[in-house]
């Protein structure tokens, strides 16, 4: 029986993972032990609720005011600790966090084989996402088995010459874990958005809350929506707010006691989904919602600089528009002009360039490979039209 170390830590890679774990959990030969790190905690917890996950080691790290260095030193440390009293023959980590570089360092320094889920994704820009572009960058280097989400991804390990053997293209599993949460939902969990499905109205969702937006940039995506609820009363705009004390700073002074703006606290991923397929539109710097929204038919305008997912820009699926105030505005505005009914079903997901619901399977069966016990699958490929 070979051991596969699962560790993530933030509440975008409890989502990613679980379907790669519910795939590891039915493969022969393998048995699944789960670490969370806690770099998030309360919205990591309710992942794990929702798809019934019981970590069997967290290392709890979460502080206040915590920074990437002590999200760093307090992973390898924790990590040193359960490699040594559970030892592994694989460790699995996803994306781009500085829990995934972290484990990844941990796991090479136990002389432990690294998958690396979701590997890949590049902007080219090492100051943007900060400091997500040079974790996936080190992630890389640490890796013996790299589970790029697209071709575009694949073809950018190639460049940095990692052999095409150790490449496995699986899809995205933020479809897979998609698809089983809007097949599940059944209303809302939070009372506060019930009266979402009670009418009419176009709901715009929209999320903020990355580090190369705090401040400045951040102010101004809070001052076009502000704009954008005054010029458009018929419109109701749903913000959860991140539980960073910098992002409310940035957010609150600005759109507090709006009407039609409701600020909540994060949702949980089943509300996400839900509030996700009842939108005419989606303003976010998440990369997880520019890979969700689409599959659900959702347009979406991407408030970043840079984005390491394009291929749903470059099918017309989303759009680039920065954090200028005005542009954001006056493209909110173009997107509204011809809004799209709510898709709140299985049935109504589309075909995506970034998945199929098969990612956990694939990456499963890679490990699987690496471990010398299984056989990979064929590589996910993009379909040919996506409306």
């Amino acid at each position: 029986m070979s051991t596969v170390l699962v560790v993530y830590g933030t509440r975008p890679e409890a989502v990613k993972m679980a379907p790669v774990i519910a795939a590891l959990r039915q493969t022969p030969g393998v048995r699944v032990s789960v670490a969370v790190t806690g770099q998030h905690r309360a919205m990591l917890d309710q992942v794990n609720r929702l798809f019934g996950i019981v970590p069997d080691h967290d290392l709890d790290i979460s502080s206040p005011g915590q920074t990437l260095t002590d999200v760093t030193v307090r992973t390898l440390r924790g990590l040193e600790r359960v490699l040594a009293a559970d030892p592994a023959d694989a460790v699995v980590v996803q994306g781009d966090t500085t829990t995934s570089t972290a484990a990844a360092l941990a796991a090479f320094y136990a002389r432990v084989p690294v998958a690396h889920v979701e590997a890949g994704l590049r902007t080219d820009d090492r100051w943007d996402p900060f400091p997500e572009e040079v974790n996936r960058r080190l992630t890389t280097r640490l890796a013996d088995l790299h589970l790029a989400p697209t071709a575009r991804a694949r073809a950018a390990l190639l460049r940095e010459g990692v052999a095409a053997g150790d490449v496995v293209v699986t899809g995205n599993s933020v479809i897979d874990a998609l698809q089983e949460t809007v097949d599940g939902s059944d209303g809302y969990d939070s009372p506060e958005l019930a009266h979402l499905d009670e009418h009419r109205t176009p709901v715009v969702l929209v999320t903020t809350h990355r580090r190369e937006s705090w401040g400045g940039p951040m102010r101004a995506i809070a001052g076009a929506v502000r704009r954008l609820a005054e010029r458009r009363p018929d419109v109701h705009v749903v913000l959860p707010m991140h539980l960073n004390p910098l992002v409310r700073e940035a957010l609150l002074p600005a759109l507090a006691g709006v009407p039609n703006v409701q600020l909540c606290e994060p949702l949980g991923y089943a509300d996400f989904c839900r509030v996700l397929a009842r939108s005419s539109l989606v303003m976010t710097d998440s990369g997880g919602a520019q890979e969700e929204a689409p599959s659900l038919g959702r347009p979406v305008l991407v408030l970043r600089q840079t984005t390491e997912r394009p291929e749903g820009v470059e099918r017309g699926l989303a759009r680039l528009v920065g954090t200028d105030e005005e542009r954001v505005l006056a493209e909110a505005e173009a997107a509204l002009a011809h809004p799209v009914p709510p898709r709140l079903t299985h049935e109504a997901l589309r075909p995506s360039p970034y998945g199929d619901g098969r990612a956990g399977l694939r990456t499963a069966a890679a490990v699987a490979e690496l471990l010398g016990i299984g056989t990979r699958l064929p590589d996910f490929r993009e379909p040919r039209w996506v409306r």
